[in-house]
């Protein structure tokens, strides 16, 4: 038995024991883990700081370093990520829609775990406890392959979630982590059907590609945020202004930041000087068409590829349009179907809006930066999906579950 092949081996045991807990033995692992967590802040700050340093010294830019970094309010995060979690309502074991069949057969459906999921992610140490947490609640063990950039981190924040299990008496193999990171065994990791139920890719557009292209596992795609903000011919500036500022600059390196701009021509003239300078002292750089070039001199002018890229960084393209019909056509080629939104004080522009653009998430007068699993009240996340089976948005515990059917009878044959 390989190394891969004995870490499935080991989640297919524990995914049947987590099958058989109670919501408040799950509640008081988790509680035992957040608590690990933070007794271990040393440790894990330690080794996070060990991976910052390799990566400065390998030049990534300052936004994924930032996605990278722990620190101790951001470690505090991760323990009341769990707890929020602990607070949820455990969806398994619900039964739903029963009904009594002609011939005397009562027919159901029960909520029950996926089974093992398999998760690939890059740079944000954060996933490795959220995606433990919502595993654990929703009776699911978990295999995870962080990037190489963070594995000293991964290595001792799962670490301390295993000692937490064991803390609270629960099987230590439900979370675990693959600390080989070479490429090689990622193309052996994807093709674990005999183990795994579930893949699910976090992290830039190369890595969710090669899993979809190589994976013999079902895969939920967890889309890269090309997010826009369309300031519509009656919007409010300053509502529009203080939206993007948030939508971009708050974090710069998260999917559901903002990267591309589209103005309605109407009010391009007014805005756009507004705009620039409210970026420009972000240090934010706009790379407009030839209109928004024209209005305002500072901006860069536009390629084709700046209208389709997640920059992550201190850039946003920008589109000048005639009509709210040119903006959703826009952003419906561009868009990664991740989250859009307007800004408008039209009703009619609003609901237009939100009928026919088509991503996950979908805001009026809002910041985009809300699309995440804690502002969406599922206490964290497992990734933000822009596909259309079986989950979209933001994933919560009941996109980790599956149903089975449940027939109760008296001596039914069919005929």
């Amino acid at each position: 038995m390989n190394y891969l092949e004995e870490i499935g081996t080991k989640a297919k045991k524990a995914a049947t024991e987590l099958n058989l807990l109670l919501q408040e033995d799950k509640n008081r692992a988790l509680k035992a883990c957040a608590e690990e967590l933070l007794h271990s802040e040393k440790e894990i700050l330690a080794a996070n700081e060990n991976d910052v340093k390799i990566a400065q010294k390998n030049g990534v830019k300052s936004s994924l370093i930032d996605r990278l970094r722990l620190t101790a309010e951001r470690l505090k995060g991760m323990a009341d990520g769990l707890m929020q979690i602990y607070a949820l309502q455990d969806p398994i074991g619900e039964v739903t829609s029963m009904t009594v069949r002609p011939n005397g057969l009562t027919i159901g459906q029960k909520v029950v775990p996926l089974g093992v999921i398999g998760i690939i992610y890059e740079s944000r140490p954060n996933v490795t406890s959220d995606a433990f947490g919502l595993c654990f609640k929703s009776g699911n063990a978990v295999i995870l392959r962080g990037g190489s950039d963070a594995i000293n981190s991964n290595k001792a924040i799962v670490k301390a979630l295993r000692g937490g299990l064991k803390n609270a008496g629960c099987c230590e193999d439900a979370v675990q982590l693959i600390e080989d990171t070479s490429r090689e065994l990622v193309g052996e990791f994807m093709k674990m059907n005999d183990y795994i139920d579930l893949l699910i890719p976090r992290g830039g557009a190369g890595l969710i590609r090669s899993v979809k292209e190589n994976s013999k596992i079902p895969v939920i795609e967890t889309g890269i945020g090309n997010c826009h903000v369309y300031v519509d011919e009656f919007a409010d500036f300053t509502m529009a202004l203080d939206i993007i500022e948030n939508a971009k600059t708050q974090r710069l390196g998260v999917c559901n930041a903002c990267e591309s701009l589209v103005i309605h021509e109407k009010v391009s003239k007014d805005f756009l000087p507004l705009l620039f300078d409210r970026l420009h002292a972000k240090e934010v750089e706009i790379r407009a068409d030839e209109r928004g070039c024209a209005i305002a001199p500072g901006c860069v002018q536009a390629t084709e590829e700046d209208y389709g890229t997640e920059y992550l960084d201190k850039i946003i393209s920008l589109k000048v349009v005639d009509s709210i019909e040119e903006a959703i056509a826009h952003i419906n080629r561009y868009n990664t179907k991740h989250s859009e939104a307007i800004i408008t004080n039209d009703y009619n522009h609003a609901m237009k809006f939100l009928n026919e653009i088509d991503a996950a998430a979908v805001y009026v007068n809002a910041s985009t930066r809300f699309t995440d699993g804690n502002e969406f009240g599922f206490g964290a996340e497992i990734g933000i999906s822009t596909q259309k089976l079986h989950a979209r948005g933001p994933m919560g515990l009941k996109a980790l579950t599956t149903t089975k059917y449940i027939i109760f009878g008296n001596g039914q044959i069919r005929k």
